[in-house]
């Protein structure tokens, strides 16, 4: 039985460092730089789903667009010690993808 798409895919992760990544894309400042041509998108994710399982729900959420992933990278990230008014917490862990689209697609919901 197939997951739904939504339970591995949980939303796209957005921060200073995600944006750099979509950027690279357009990125002409230097030669190195100018060979990225495939967006990259990062999304959180299900801990337990696998590389295939992630690219294939990315694809499925992202039907209307006519997507094709062609990379993803996977990174577990622990938790970490937090302390909010004297009191000793943790954050939690989760798991994100960096999903390689092929070159010319992108998902930009604006």
């Amino acid at each position: 039985m197939k997951k739904d798409p939504y339970q591995i895919v949980k939303h796209q992760h957005v921060t200073e460092k995600s944006q750099v990544l979509e950027g690279l894309k357009n990125a002409t400042s230097n030669p190195s730089l100018a060979r990225c041509e495939s967006p990259k998108y990062v999304f959180i994710v299900d801990p337990s789903a696998n590389k295939q399982e992630i690219a294939w729900a990315v694809e499925e959420i992202y039907r209307d667009k006519k997507i094709k992933v062609m990379d993803v990278n996977t990174i577990n990230v622990k938790a970490k010690a937090r302390r909010v008014r004297g009191r000793l917490g943790m954050k939690k862990s989760f798991k994100k993808a960096i999903v390689t689209l092929d070159k010319g697609d992108s998902i930009e919901t604006l």
